[in-house]
């Protein structure tokens, strides 16, 4: 097997492979080589481009793995086949990846965002989120929480000194209840790889919720509008794909650096949304057990806001001049569904008392 003539000459394999973008990529994808660096210096990697190490960082990481015991939409489900945060966030990587092949935008940036996009997400979904929300002073929001996941509460407060283009993307991926495309300036993420995905975020969202939903029987299928289902497909994969490649259908044509989707799929896409708030996420058998998880939460962060002997031993990566509430904060935060519920039934329910054999 012959060498590489390439690396004969003294080039890495990133140097070859921060070239190949620059003669594949979209004029309008990031460029590795062209990155805007990261927080502290660090030799570069001789195997892989700078958005390359970010992606095995995250993937590597502590809370990444987490992911796997955090609520998507319902809590502690007992089927096998109900999404979890980690789940979700494989999904909307692979969607995301799908657009930025179509649209010859960075892949590796890409699933890097992707990757870590939801690593501050609480446990029990958007019900500890609120919760926290309430708590804490200066708010909770899980965008946020990401990006200090990876800034300072990674590998013993060091964190993971990811480049600066996927910690934008991390802090800006989430839209609520806002506009589906980005129209103006305000908020927008640097890259276009970015609002990739952010929008692969709800494409996958919405339907996989939506697929939950219906296997939960919060809905049936003939609660969902009738034209949602004409236009968008019957189906989950039939519904994914009529976004995505309407996305990469319209975005293609636009040519202007700008994501796009058509007037009819807009429409529908925000109408799924809506209904799904109105019918999943806010529907009473889903909203009762979001009060029994933020009951739990509320009372584990009362307990741990009034004791100090704690944190060397649970979150050993703080230094002096953290606010007490935001070590609690970023406690509560980490903690997997199943975690919570350990520490809750130690800390707030009886034990049986062991029983004793009576002597006679």
């Amino acid at each position: 097997m012959g060498s590489d003539p390439i690396l004969e000459k003294g080039s890495s394999i990133r140097e070859r492979l921060e070239r190949e973008e620059e003669e594949r990529l979209s004029p309008w994808a990031a460029r590795a080589r062209r990155s805007r660096g990261r927080p502290v210096r660090e030799p570069e990697c001789p195997l892989r481009t700078c958005f390359q190490r970010d992606r095995d960082r995250i993937i590597h990481s502590k809370a990444f793995r987490r992911l796997k015991h955090k609520t998507q939409v319902f809590l502690a489900p007992t089927g096998d086949h109900y999404r979890t945060r980690l789940t979700h966030t494989l999904e909307v990587a692979q969607i995301a990846r799908t657009i930025s092949r179509a649209l010859r935008l960075n892949e590796d940036l890409t699933e890097a965002i992707a990757l870590g996009h939801d690593l501050g997400h609480t446990p029990f979904g958007h019900a500890g989120e609120e919760v926290l929300n309430e708590l804490v002073p200066g708010g909770f929001r899980h965008y946020e929480q990401s990006l200090r996941v990876v800034d300072c509460l990674e590998k013993e407060g060091r964190g993971l000194n990811l480049t600066h283009e996927v910690r934008d993307g991390i802090l800006k991926h989430s839209k609520g209840l806002g506009p589906i495309l980005n129209t103006g300036e305000k908020d927008r993420p640097m890259t276009l790889e970015a609002e990739v995905v952010r929008l692969a975020d709800l494409i996958a969202y919405v339907n996989h919720d939506l697929d939950d939903a219906l296997r939960a029987g919060v809905i049936r299928e003939r609660d969902i509008p009738p034209d949602l289902l004409r236009i968008l497909g019957r189906r989950h994969a039939a519904r994914i794909n009529t976004m995505v490649t309407d996305l990469i259908r319209e975005t293609l044509a636009a040519a202007d650096g700008r994501l796009h989707l058509s007037d009819r799929i807009l429409k529908a896409l925000t109408d799924l949304r809506s209904f799904l708030f109105e019918r999943v996420y806010r529907a009473p058998e889903v909203r009762r057990e979001f009060e029994k998880a933020r009951r739990i939460l509320i009372e584990l962060y009362e307990y741990y806001l009034h004791r100090d002997t704690v944190w060397e031993r649970e979150m050993p990566c703080y230094s002096r001049g953290v606010p007490k509430e935001r070590m609690v904060c970023d406690f509560i935060a980490g903690m997997t569904d199943r975690y919570a519920l350990y520490l809750y039934e130690k800390l707030f329910l009886p034990r049986p008392h062991p029983l004793f054999i009576e002597r006679h």
